[in-house]
Protein backbone atom coordinates (compact mmCIF):
# COMPACT_ATOMS: atom_id res chain seq x y z
CA UNK A 1 0.00 0.00 0.00
CA UNK A 2 1.27 3.28 -1.09
CA UNK A 3 1.28 5.62 1.74
CA UNK A 4 1.74 9.28 2.09
CA UNK A 5 5.35 8.38 3.52
CA UNK A 6 6.09 6.61 0.35
CA UNK A 7 4.39 9.67 -1.80
CA UNK A 8 6.72 12.13 -0.37
CA UNK A 9 10.13 10.12 -0.48
CA UNK A 10 9.11 9.15 -4.15
CA UNK A 11 8.81 12.63 -5.13
CA UNK A 12 12.43 13.53 -3.04
CA UNK A 13 14.24 11.30 -5.50
CA UNK A 14 13.07 12.35 -8.23
CA UNK A 15 16.11 14.90 -8.76
CA UNK A 16 18.25 12.03 -8.19
CA UNK A 17 16.39 9.84 -10.88
CA UNK A 18 16.50 12.78 -13.51
CA UNK A 19 20.78 13.21 -13.07
CA UNK A 20 21.07 9.46 -13.42
CA UNK A 21 17.78 8.22 -14.55
CA UNK A 22 19.45 7.07 -18.23
CA UNK A 23 22.24 4.93 -16.04
CA UNK A 24 19.98 3.72 -13.58
CA UNK A 25 17.49 1.93 -16.73
CA UNK A 26 21.06 1.00 -18.71
CA UNK A 27 22.01 -1.30 -14.79
CA UNK A 28 18.61 -2.73 -14.69
CA UNK A 29 18.27 -3.67 -18.48
CA UNK A 30 21.42 -5.22 -18.18
CA UNK A 31 20.09 -7.52 -15.00
CA UNK A 32 17.10 -8.17 -16.51
CA UNK A 33 18.13 -9.29 -19.86
CA UNK A 34 21.42 -11.40 -18.58
CA UNK A 35 19.47 -12.69 -15.37
CA UNK A 36 16.30 -13.58 -16.60
CA UNK A 37 16.30 -14.87 -20.21
CA UNK A 38 12.47 -16.00 -20.28
CA UNK A 39 11.54 -12.00 -21.01
CA UNK A 40 14.30 -11.22 -23.64
CA UNK A 41 11.70 -11.73 -26.46
CA UNK A 42 9.63 -8.94 -24.84
CA UNK A 43 12.51 -6.47 -25.86
CA UNK A 44 13.98 -5.00 -28.96
CA UNK A 45 17.92 -5.78 -28.47
CA UNK A 46 18.50 -2.83 -31.62
CA UNK A 47 16.48 0.14 -29.32
CA UNK A 48 18.44 -1.08 -26.52
CA UNK A 49 21.84 -0.89 -28.23
CA UNK A 50 20.85 2.98 -29.45
CA UNK A 51 19.84 3.58 -25.75
CA UNK A 52 16.41 4.06 -26.94
CA UNK A 53 14.70 2.12 -24.78
CA UNK A 54 16.36 2.94 -21.37
CA UNK A 55 15.94 6.65 -22.55
CA UNK A 56 12.00 5.75 -22.86
CA UNK A 57 12.17 4.03 -19.46
CA UNK A 58 13.68 7.01 -17.74
CA UNK A 59 11.36 9.03 -19.27
CA UNK A 60 8.23 7.00 -18.12
CA UNK A 61 9.70 6.78 -14.67
CA UNK A 62 9.99 10.52 -14.06
CA UNK A 63 7.12 10.98 -15.67
CA UNK A 64 4.97 8.51 -13.02
CA UNK A 65 7.33 9.96 -10.00
CA UNK A 66 6.31 13.57 -10.70
CA UNK A 67 2.38 12.61 -10.97
CA UNK A 68 2.27 10.25 -8.48
CA UNK A 69 0.01 12.29 -6.47
CA UNK A 70 -2.29 12.84 -9.76
CA UNK A 71 -1.85 9.98 -12.12
CA UNK A 72 -5.06 11.35 -13.90
CA UNK A 73 -2.03 13.95 -15.79
CA UNK A 74 0.10 11.70 -17.17
CA UNK A 75 -2.28 11.72 -19.95
CA UNK A 76 -1.39 9.39 -22.68
CA UNK A 77 1.10 8.14 -21.60
CA UNK A 78 -0.82 5.31 -19.84
CA UNK A 79 -2.46 4.65 -23.09
CA UNK A 80 0.71 4.06 -25.17
CA UNK A 81 2.16 2.31 -22.31
CA UNK A 82 -0.74 -0.89 -22.19
CA UNK A 83 -1.15 -0.80 -26.08
CA UNK A 84 2.43 -1.28 -26.25
CA UNK A 85 2.20 -4.24 -23.75
CA UNK A 86 -0.98 -5.91 -25.43
CA UNK A 87 0.53 -5.71 -28.39
CA UNK A 88 3.35 -7.95 -27.20
CA UNK A 89 1.38 -10.00 -24.59
CA UNK A 90 3.12 -8.92 -21.70
CA UNK A 91 1.01 -10.73 -18.53
CA UNK A 92 1.10 -10.14 -15.20
CA UNK A 93 3.95 -12.94 -14.28
CA UNK A 94 6.51 -10.74 -16.12
CA UNK A 95 5.66 -7.83 -13.78
CA UNK A 96 7.48 -9.21 -10.53
CA UNK A 97 10.83 -9.47 -12.34
CA UNK A 98 10.79 -6.33 -13.55
CA UNK A 99 10.07 -4.52 -10.61
CA UNK A 100 13.03 -6.48 -8.67
CA UNK A 101 15.57 -5.68 -11.39
CA UNK A 102 14.19 -1.91 -10.74
CA UNK A 103 14.65 -1.83 -7.26
CA UNK A 104 17.73 -3.80 -7.24
CA UNK A 105 18.76 -1.11 -9.69
CA UNK A 106 18.49 1.74 -7.79
CA UNK A 107 20.53 0.61 -4.93
CA UNK A 108 23.59 -0.82 -6.60
CA UNK A 109 23.39 2.39 -8.61
CA UNK A 110 22.49 4.84 -5.85
CA UNK A 111 24.45 3.43 -3.35
CA UNK A 112 22.89 2.13 0.17
CA UNK A 113 23.54 6.05 1.30
CA UNK A 114 20.84 7.49 -0.88
CA UNK A 115 18.85 4.38 -1.99
CA UNK A 116 17.84 3.45 2.08
CA UNK A 117 15.82 0.59 3.06
CA UNK A 118 13.20 3.57 3.69
CA UNK A 119 14.06 4.73 0.04
CA UNK A 120 13.88 0.93 -1.81
CA UNK A 121 10.20 0.53 0.81
CA UNK A 122 8.85 3.60 -1.08
CA UNK A 123 9.52 2.59 -4.42
CA UNK A 124 8.53 -1.10 -4.05
CA UNK A 125 5.25 0.09 -2.93
CA UNK A 126 5.27 2.86 -5.74
CA UNK A 127 5.86 -0.17 -8.19
CA UNK A 128 3.17 -2.03 -7.03
CA UNK A 129 0.48 0.47 -7.73
CA UNK A 130 1.74 1.32 -10.80
CA UNK A 131 1.94 -2.80 -11.67
CA UNK A 132 -1.29 -2.80 -10.40
CA UNK A 133 -2.67 -0.15 -12.42
CA UNK A 134 -0.84 -1.19 -15.78
CA UNK A 135 -2.28 -5.11 -15.09
CA UNK A 136 -5.81 -3.97 -14.23
CA UNK A 137 -6.43 -1.89 -17.52
CA UNK A 138 -4.06 -4.64 -19.58
CA UNK A 139 -6.47 -7.44 -18.72
CA UNK A 140 -9.74 -5.81 -19.66
CA UNK A 141 -8.17 -4.83 -23.15
CA UNK A 142 -7.26 -8.71 -23.43
CA UNK A 143 -10.72 -9.94 -22.40
CA UNK A 144 -12.16 -7.38 -24.89
CA UNK A 145 -10.03 -8.06 -27.43
CA UNK A 146 -10.77 -11.73 -26.30
CA UNK A 147 -14.69 -11.71 -26.32
CA UNK A 148 -15.19 -9.23 -29.92
CA UNK A 149 -16.12 -10.68 -32.89
CA UNK A 150 -13.62 -12.56 -33.97
CA UNK A 151 -11.27 -12.09 -31.55
CA UNK A 152 -8.62 -13.87 -29.53
CA UNK A 153 -6.60 -14.06 -26.50
CA UNK A 154 -2.66 -14.65 -27.09
CA UNK A 155 -1.04 -15.46 -30.63
CA UNK A 156 -3.28 -16.94 -33.40
CA UNK A 157 -1.71 -18.57 -36.50
CA UNK A 158 -1.78 -16.61 -39.79
CA UNK A 159 -0.71 -17.88 -43.45
CA UNK A 160 0.87 -15.17 -45.90
CA UNK A 161 -1.55 -15.41 -48.58
CA UNK A 162 0.48 -12.40 -50.54
CA UNK A 163 4.02 -11.32 -50.16
CA UNK A 164 4.26 -8.08 -52.10
CA UNK A 165 7.20 -5.95 -52.76
CA UNK A 166 6.20 -2.02 -52.54
CA UNK A 167 9.53 -0.16 -52.58
CA UNK A 168 13.47 -1.16 -52.39
CA UNK A 169 13.06 -1.81 -48.84
CA UNK A 170 9.48 -2.11 -47.93
CA UNK A 171 7.49 -5.60 -48.18
CA UNK A 172 4.14 -5.94 -47.60
CA UNK A 173 2.63 -9.25 -46.05
CA UNK A 174 -0.85 -9.99 -46.74
CA UNK A 175 -1.76 -12.05 -43.42
CA UNK A 176 -5.12 -14.03 -43.59
CA UNK A 177 -6.35 -16.67 -40.38
CA UNK A 178 -5.09 -20.17 -40.83
CA UNK A 179 -8.88 -21.30 -38.89
CA UNK A 180 -10.63 -19.52 -41.49
CA UNK A 181 -12.45 -17.96 -38.86
CA UNK A 182 -13.92 -14.17 -38.29
CA UNK A 183 -11.16 -11.58 -38.41
CA UNK A 184 -11.51 -9.21 -35.42
CA UNK A 185 -11.80 -5.17 -36.65
CA UNK A 186 -9.23 -2.23 -36.23
CA UNK A 187 -9.18 0.80 -35.82
CA UNK A 188 -7.24 2.63 -38.56
CA UNK A 189 -3.66 3.45 -37.36
CA UNK A 190 -3.13 0.53 -34.78
CA UNK A 191 -0.82 -2.03 -34.87
CA UNK A 192 -0.37 -5.96 -34.21
CA UNK A 193 1.98 -7.61 -32.58
CA UNK A 194 4.41 -10.58 -34.42
CA UNK A 195 6.03 -13.43 -32.68
CA UNK A 196 8.89 -15.50 -34.42
CA UNK A 197 11.83 -17.93 -33.38
CA UNK A 198 14.74 -17.36 -35.02
CA UNK A 199 17.61 -19.21 -35.25
CA UNK A 200 16.38 -20.66 -31.82
CA UNK A 201 15.40 -17.69 -30.17
CA UNK A 202 11.45 -16.08 -29.76
CA UNK A 203 11.30 -12.71 -30.90
CA UNK A 204 8.46 -10.26 -30.76
CA UNK A 205 7.80 -7.28 -32.95
CA UNK A 206 5.00 -4.81 -33.53
CA UNK A 207 4.06 -3.60 -36.71
CA UNK A 208 1.51 -1.09 -37.96
CA UNK A 209 -1.75 -2.56 -39.88
CA UNK A 210 -1.20 -0.80 -43.49
CA UNK A 211 -4.58 -1.10 -44.96
CA UNK A 212 -8.20 -1.08 -44.05
CA UNK A 213 -9.51 -3.66 -42.19
CA UNK A 214 -11.98 -5.92 -44.74
CA UNK A 215 -12.77 -8.81 -42.64
CA UNK A 216 -10.57 -11.28 -44.41
CA UNK A 217 -7.14 -10.14 -43.83
CA UNK A 218 -4.20 -8.25 -42.31
CA UNK A 219 -1.39 -6.40 -43.77
CA UNK A 220 1.20 -5.22 -42.17
CA UNK A 221 4.32 -3.46 -44.47
CA UNK A 222 7.88 -3.79 -43.29
CA UNK A 223 11.12 -1.93 -44.39
CA UNK A 224 14.37 -4.00 -44.76
CA UNK A 225 16.28 -1.96 -42.33
CA UNK A 226 20.33 -2.98 -42.97
CA UNK A 227 20.98 -4.98 -39.55
CA UNK A 228 17.49 -6.16 -38.52
CA UNK A 229 17.64 -9.11 -37.26
CA UNK A 230 13.63 -9.50 -37.43
CA UNK A 231 12.99 -7.05 -40.69
CA UNK A 232 16.26 -9.40 -42.70
CA UNK A 233 14.24 -12.66 -42.05
CA UNK A 234 10.71 -11.63 -42.91
CA UNK A 235 11.99 -10.11 -46.29
CA UNK A 236 14.73 -13.49 -46.84
CA UNK A 237 13.38 -15.98 -44.90
CA UNK A 238 9.09 -15.78 -44.74
CA UNK A 239 7.72 -17.16 -48.06
CA UNK A 240 3.97 -17.39 -49.58
CA UNK A 241 1.88 -19.84 -47.54
CA UNK A 242 4.20 -19.47 -44.61
CA UNK A 243 2.49 -18.94 -41.17
CA UNK A 244 3.30 -16.38 -38.05
CA UNK A 245 1.61 -16.15 -34.52
CA UNK A 246 0.30 -13.12 -34.11
CA UNK A 247 -1.02 -11.15 -31.55
CA UNK A 248 -4.20 -8.92 -31.50
CA UNK A 249 -4.65 -5.76 -32.68
CA UNK A 250 -3.37 -2.62 -30.38
CA UNK A 251 -2.50 0.98 -30.23
CA UNK A 252 -4.10 4.25 -29.13
CA UNK A 253 -2.90 6.55 -32.31
CA UNK A 254 -6.13 6.11 -34.21
CA UNK A 255 -8.23 7.88 -36.63
CA UNK A 256 -10.22 10.30 -34.85
CA UNK A 257 -13.81 11.41 -36.19
CA UNK A 258 -14.36 14.59 -37.26
CA UNK A 259 -15.15 17.38 -41.06
CA UNK A 260 -11.84 18.95 -40.29
CA UNK A 261 -9.61 18.88 -43.20
CA UNK A 262 -7.20 15.90 -42.26
CA UNK A 263 -3.42 16.46 -43.18
CA UNK A 264 -1.64 12.72 -42.86
CA UNK A 265 2.17 13.14 -42.90
CA UNK A 266 4.63 10.65 -43.28
CA UNK A 267 8.69 10.23 -43.36
CA UNK A 268 9.44 6.80 -45.27
CA UNK A 269 8.48 3.74 -43.56
CA UNK A 270 6.07 6.35 -41.13
CA UNK A 271 3.38 5.79 -44.34
CA UNK A 272 2.34 2.23 -43.40
CA UNK A 273 -0.53 3.49 -40.12
CA UNK A 274 -1.13 6.79 -42.12
CA UNK A 275 -3.06 4.44 -45.65
CA UNK A 276 -5.91 3.29 -43.55
CA UNK A 277 -6.25 6.34 -42.46
CA UNK A 278 -6.51 7.66 -45.68
CA UNK A 279 -8.73 4.97 -47.07
CA UNK A 280 -11.53 5.46 -43.89
CA UNK A 281 -11.42 9.86 -43.98
CA UNK A 282 -11.79 9.31 -48.06
CA UNK A 283 -14.98 6.78 -47.55
CA UNK A 284 -16.43 9.77 -45.42
CA UNK A 285 -16.30 12.25 -48.17
CA UNK A 286 -13.60 14.64 -45.72
CA UNK A 287 -11.09 16.46 -47.37
CA UNK A 288 -7.92 15.46 -46.83
CA UNK A 289 -4.08 16.40 -47.21
CA UNK A 290 -1.39 14.06 -47.81
CA UNK A 291 2.12 14.69 -47.53
CA UNK A 292 5.02 11.98 -47.62
CA UNK A 293 8.89 12.16 -47.75
CA UNK A 294 11.46 9.60 -49.07
CA UNK A 295 14.73 10.06 -49.62
CA UNK A 296 13.92 9.22 -53.25
CA UNK A 297 11.09 7.63 -55.48
CA UNK A 298 12.53 4.36 -55.58
CA UNK A 299 12.28 3.70 -51.60
CA UNK A 300 8.80 5.51 -52.00
CA UNK A 301 6.51 2.99 -51.28
CA UNK A 302 2.49 3.17 -52.35
CA UNK A 303 2.78 6.06 -54.81
CA UNK A 304 0.66 4.11 -57.86
CA UNK A 305 -1.39 3.65 -54.86
CA UNK A 306 -2.40 7.19 -53.55
CA UNK A 307 -2.32 8.47 -57.01
CA UNK A 308 -4.78 6.28 -58.08
CA UNK A 309 -6.69 7.16 -54.99
CA UNK A 310 -6.33 10.91 -56.09
CA UNK A 311 -7.41 10.05 -59.19
CA UNK A 312 -10.92 9.12 -57.99
CA UNK A 313 -11.05 11.08 -55.16
CA UNK A 314 -11.00 14.83 -55.71
CA UNK A 315 -10.93 15.94 -51.94
CA UNK A 316 -7.45 14.40 -51.65
CA UNK A 317 -4.45 16.23 -52.11
CA UNK A 318 -1.38 14.58 -51.98
CA UNK A 319 2.69 16.19 -52.01
CA UNK A 320 5.57 14.31 -52.50
CA UNK A 321 9.04 15.53 -51.02
CA UNK A 322 12.33 13.54 -52.32
CA UNK A 323 15.47 13.94 -50.46
CA UNK A 324 17.54 13.12 -53.33
CA UNK A 325 17.29 13.67 -56.67
CA UNK A 326 17.23 10.76 -59.57
CA UNK A 327 16.59 11.70 -63.01
CA UNK A 328 13.69 9.02 -62.72
CA UNK A 329 11.81 11.39 -59.73
CA UNK A 330 11.47 14.84 -62.32
CA UNK A 331 7.86 14.99 -60.80
CA UNK A 332 8.39 14.70 -57.10
CA UNK A 333 6.74 18.20 -55.75
CA UNK A 334 9.76 18.89 -53.78
CA UNK A 335 13.63 18.08 -53.65
CA UNK A 336 15.63 18.35 -50.31
CA UNK A 337 13.94 18.37 -46.73
CA UNK A 338 10.31 18.68 -45.84
CA UNK A 339 10.93 22.46 -44.71
CA UNK A 340 8.40 24.91 -42.94
CA UNK A 341 7.69 27.11 -46.08
CA UNK A 342 7.30 23.75 -48.05
CA UNK A 343 4.73 22.79 -45.55
CA UNK A 344 3.01 26.16 -45.12
CA UNK A 345 2.24 25.69 -48.76
CA UNK A 346 1.11 22.26 -49.02
CA UNK A 347 -1.24 22.27 -46.15
CA UNK A 348 -4.66 23.79 -46.37
CA UNK A 349 -5.67 27.23 -46.30
CA UNK A 350 -7.28 26.91 -43.07
CA UNK A 351 -4.75 25.89 -39.90
CA UNK A 352 -8.01 24.71 -38.48
CA UNK A 353 -7.32 20.71 -39.41
CA UNK A 354 -6.51 17.76 -37.82
CA UNK A 355 -2.39 16.50 -38.42
CA UNK A 356 -1.27 12.88 -37.77
CA UNK A 357 2.45 12.39 -38.42
CA UNK A 358 4.95 9.60 -38.56
CA UNK A 359 8.53 8.93 -39.24
CA UNK A 360 11.85 8.66 -38.17
CA UNK A 361 12.81 10.99 -34.51
CA UNK A 362 14.79 13.78 -36.38
CA UNK A 363 11.61 14.24 -39.05
CA UNK A 364 9.15 14.11 -36.04
CA UNK A 365 10.75 16.66 -34.12
CA UNK A 366 11.21 18.45 -37.38
CA UNK A 367 7.40 18.46 -38.25
CA UNK A 368 6.16 19.24 -34.68
CA UNK A 369 8.39 22.63 -34.96
CA UNK A 370 7.53 23.24 -38.46
CA UNK A 371 3.77 22.40 -37.54
CA UNK A 372 3.42 24.92 -34.54
CA UNK A 373 5.26 27.61 -36.59
CA UNK A 374 2.58 27.61 -39.37
CA UNK A 375 0.03 28.37 -37.00
CA UNK A 376 -1.26 24.40 -36.41
CA UNK A 377 -3.23 24.14 -33.26
CA UNK A 378 -0.66 21.91 -30.75
CA UNK A 379 -3.60 19.95 -29.91
CA UNK A 380 -4.50 19.14 -32.98
CA UNK A 381 -1.40 17.50 -34.31
CA UNK A 382 -1.09 14.23 -32.98
CA UNK A 383 1.72 11.77 -33.59
CA UNK A 384 2.99 8.22 -32.62
CA UNK A 385 6.45 6.33 -32.43
CA UNK A 386 7.56 3.13 -33.87
CA UNK A 387 9.98 2.31 -31.22
CA UNK A 388 10.22 3.39 -27.70
CA UNK A 389 8.37 6.54 -26.84
CA UNK A 390 10.83 9.97 -27.18
CA UNK A 391 10.61 13.54 -26.59
CA UNK A 392 9.99 15.86 -29.49
CA UNK A 393 11.23 19.14 -28.10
Amino acid sequence: MLSPDHRAIVKATVPLLESGGEALTTHFYDLLINEHPEVRPLFNQANQASGAQQRALANGVLMYARHIDKLDQLGGLVGQITNKHVALNILPEHYPIVGQCLLRSIREVLGAEIATDAVIEAWAAAYQQLADLLIGIEETMYADREAAPGGWRGTRLFRVARKVRESDEITSFHLRPDDGRELLAFEPGQYIGVRLVIDGVEVRRNYSLSAMADGREYRISVKREPNGKVSNHLHEQVAENDTLDLFAPAGDFTLQPGDKPLVLISGGVGITPTLAMLQAALGSGRPVHFIHSARHGGVHAFRDTIDQLAARHPQLKRFYCYEQRRAQDADAHGIGYLDEARLDRWLPTTRDVDVYFLGPIAFMKAMKKHLKAVGVPESQSRYEFFGPAAALE
